[in-house]
């Protein structure tokens, strides 16, 4: 039966959507926060199982359509699992730490989840749009949890405004891709598409609502206020699965939407977007001295990177943008926990830089999992991300883009200075005071270690004798 089918094709998402049911319902008539945690990390659990098991399976459209599953819709889907399933695990201690817990807030993370999920398998406009304003309101929650801060309400009003006008944006772009094609749907519009005016307006807004959404020069205005006044495991979890289902959702309208030769000059307007990303992120990063909107601008550059991979227009390409978007979430979630455990200690503000004057031998063994994580930021191997940045530049090269390829190189090399000036402080400077830092539970130490080792693991998974991820992911069918 095809209901039957359509339900099975998106599993993950029914069941974090009603997982985040069952969580507002027990926040309601159960006052125990512990309760609702449990009920959020058991459904995620499930979800996540779910989400690789669809890894393997087949490739098709489901729901008359309107999505897509298997194939780069189902790697989407895994990292958006693994990006929140850990979050969530960091964020309630953390969050307890900071006396922001409330069952609320983890039904926002299943709901935005929901919506992630959706936009990563969107195969129509209107459920692109739908996914993409069911996470963006739920983040738009989430950023404002620090009301009683005047940051957390900059960050909540700036986010919202920004995001409001962006909408507005990718909405005119659908109505007009809609009055030039009579479509909606990706696939039907690909074939009606021409190069009309009309047809070419609106797939500039659209891209301009995408933009955004990846924080991509120029419309980055919004990262590093929100950045800094959310809570950190929640910017955590921002920057990695809401940027994955983004980078997803870029990738099906690419590959499914502009294929034809009448539409395929956008990758040049990428290319000319990913250069602006990659060297505006980095030259302001170097100027922060707060760790946050220095990581905010690092994931500006980092979405630069990853659009590198989207303008070589390849299979390679859209295949490294995967395995990066992987890689981006094991390291950032690290990073972003290393520094919600440091602020654990309310006697310094571990937001600034100089707080970290000598913490790598007050805490050994955060220093070392800190320094692994910005090593691999950084593209210095033998970690992950390295492997990552050699993936999207290597499609640039073979598509003949060798100029895009070099400046992300010296872009990336670029960065190298920020990401080590973290480690100066903690390993070369003395503290200027002394601080107690509150131990972390098992499971966010267990975390943490278990983001370290996988970001070394698949810095050198791709010489080990064994078939690679990078291997499966080229095995998808990129249409």
């Amino acid at each position: 039966m095809d209901y039957l089918h359509d339900i099975q094709s998106f599993l993950p998402g029914i069941v974090v959507a009603v997982t985040g049911l069952a969580a507002i319902m027990v926040t309601a008539f159960k006052k125990s926060t512990g309760a609702v945690y449990y009920v959020s990390l058991t459904g995620l659990i499930i979800a996540t199982v779910l989400a690789i098991q669809s890894l393997f399976g087949d490739s098709g459209t489901a729901f008359s359509g309107m999505i897509v599953y298997g194939g780069p819709a189902a790697f989407g889907s895994v990292i958006v699992m693994i990006g929140t399933l850990l979050s969530l695990i960091l964020s309630r201690d953390y969050l307890q730490s900071q006396g922001l817990e409330s069952g609320e807030v983890y039904g926002m993370m299943l709901f935005a989840t929901t919506g992630m999920l959706g936009l990563a398998a969107s195969n129509d406009l209107i459920s692109l749009f739908v996914s993409l304003e069911t996470m963006s309101i739920c983040l738009y929650v989430l950023a404002g949890l620090w009301y009683s801060k005047s940051t957390g309400a900059e960050s909540a009003l700036k986010y919202f405004l920004l995001g409001a006008f962006s909408t507005g944006f990718l909405l005119y772009g659908i109505a007009l891709i809609y009055g030039a094609t009579g479509h909606t749907n990706l696939i039907e519009i690909a074939a009606a598409a021409d190069t009309s005016l009309l047809f070419m307006a609106g797939v500039g807004l659209l891209l301009v609502g995408l933009f955004f959404k990846i924080s991509a020069v120029p419309f980055h205005m919004w990262t590093p206020d929100v950045y800094q006044g959310t809570p950190t495991t929640l910017t955590g979890y921002m920057a990695t699965a809401g940027k994955a289902a983004a980078f997803v959702a870029f990738i099906l309208v690419l590959t499914r939407m502009l294929t034809g030769s009448e539409t395929g000059e956008w990758h040049h307007i990428i290319s000319i977007v990913a250069i602006l990303t990659m060297i505006v992120g980095n030259l302001i990063a170097l100027a922060q001295d707060n760790v946050k909107r220095m990581l905010a601008y690092s994931s500006i550059a980092h979405a630069g990177y990853l659009m590198v991979g989207l303008a070589a227009g390849t299979a390679a390409g859209y295949s490294g943008v995967l395995y990066y978007l992987f890689a981006y979430t094991l390291m950032n979630i690290g990073a972003f926990g290393v520094i919600a455990f440091y602020e654990k200690s309310k006697e310094l503000d571990f937001t600034e830089i100089d707080s970290y004057a000598g913490l790598g031998y007050k805490v050994p063994a955060m220093g070392v999992m800190l320094s692994i994580f910005l090593f691999s930021l950084a593209g210095i191997p033998p970690f992950v991300g390295f492997v990552g940045k050699y993936y999207v530049f290597a499609a640039a090269v073979q598509a003949e883009m060798v100029t895009l390829a070099i400046i992300g190189v010296l872009a990336s090399a670029a960065s190298v200075y920020y990401y080590l000036r973290v480690m100066v402080y903690m390993y070369f400077k003395e503290a200027h005071k002394e601080y107690s830092i509150e131990s972390p539970g098992m499971l966010f130490k267990l975390v943490l270690i278990l983001l370290a080792v996988l970001t070394v693991y698949y810095g050198v998974e791709p010489v080990l004798p064994t078939t690679g991820l990078f291997e499966l992911l080229s095995s998808f069918s990129y249409i």
